[in-house]
């Protein structure tokens, strides 16, 4: 029997710029860096049950002026507990989170390329009718960490 490839998944992260930004993240070891301090339970949810190494991901710059994608990177490690968790002196503190049974995870992000230019969220916006369902434009979302269809994907990179 033919053996299946296993389907590449792509995702969007947030990162506000002053707290990590992709310049952050090209001068770090290797361009790699552990993605920590996720504590919201649904995008903790993808990292440990749909992220896998090789995934694609855009690099998104959020709760600055102009909020957009400024980088492409990859999923560099399967997940793995959050050690930030168990450091009282981390705001990703979380003292209800045991090593034994690790409530957050982390995966590594490793750089791949910057956009040719920053993809605006405006811009992304104006492409909302061909972007049904993408959650970066969905009312109220938040989420630091979101999936992308391949489809929505391919829209996103033709406007760089």
């Amino acid at each position: 029997p033919e053996t299946e490839l296993p389907t590449m998944n792509y995702w969007l992260i947030k990162s506000e710029p002053d707290a990590f930004s992709i310049d952050d993240l090209v001068e770090s070891p290797k361009q790699t860096t552990h993605w920590d301090g996720v504590r919201n339970y649904q995008a903790r949810n993808f990292m440990r049950d749909a992220m896998q190494v090789g995934d694609r991901v855009f690099y998104y710059h959020s709760n600055c002026k102009p909020p957009g994608i400024v980088g492409i990177c990859e999923v560099a490690s399967a997940p793995y507990p959050d050690h930030t968790a168990f450091d009282p002196d981390s705001k990703y503190f979380d003292a209800k989170s045991d090593p034994g049974n690790p409530r957050w995870v982390m995966v590594d992000i490793r750089f791949l390329r910057r956009t040719k230019r920053l993809i605006s969220l405006e811009e992304i916006k104006q492409h909302a009718d061909r972007l049904d369902g993408f959650a970066l434009i969905r009312r109220g979302n938040r989420l630091s960490i979101m999936p992308v269809s391949a489809e929505h994907w391919k829209l996103i990179l033709s406007l760089e």
